[in-house]
């Protein structure tokens, strides 16, 4: 069973969301996400002090199995990028809600989190084989 940690918001592209302070949040792809995934080979990032916009494409993770997009859960700029995974991206598969991360967000408002799951809510929707 995948691993959800309770203290995060998801989407349901599979993106988890944790909130480091009012107005930065961290992002990366869930365990559930990378179990489906396989072992990753590849991440592709946006740079740092890029704008992002929420349920757009920011990047990519390339797997033996396949490439998928990264969507970004909220909309705002790009304020870090995890750069260990340029030469490890398997930190990804090894540790995804932790050195794992792909970036930080300044977003505009509280209200940018809002219509992301919570963890009981992500739980069920993994559940349903979706």
């Amino acid at each position: 069973m995948s691993q959800v940690q309770a203290n995060l918001l998801y989407t349901k592209e599979h993106e988890w969301v944790e909130k480091l302070s009012d107005t930065v949040v961290r992002v990366g792809i869930t365990d559930f996400a990378q179990d489906q995934l396989g072992d990753i080979v590849f991440v592709e990032l946006p740079k740092e002090g890029s704008t992002v916009t929420a349920d757009d494409s920011i990047g990519s993770v390339e797997s033996v199995k396949t490439v998928s997009d990264i969507f970004s859960p909220v909309s705002g700029k790009v304020t870090a990028v995890n750069s260990a995974l340029e030469g490890s991206p398997e930190l990804v598969n090894s540790a995804p809600f932790g050195e794992g991360w792909m970036v930080e967000v300044e977003i505009s408002g509280a209200d940018a989190l809002e219509g992301l799951l919570t963890a009981a809510e992500y739980e069920a929707y993994i559940g349903n084989d979706h």
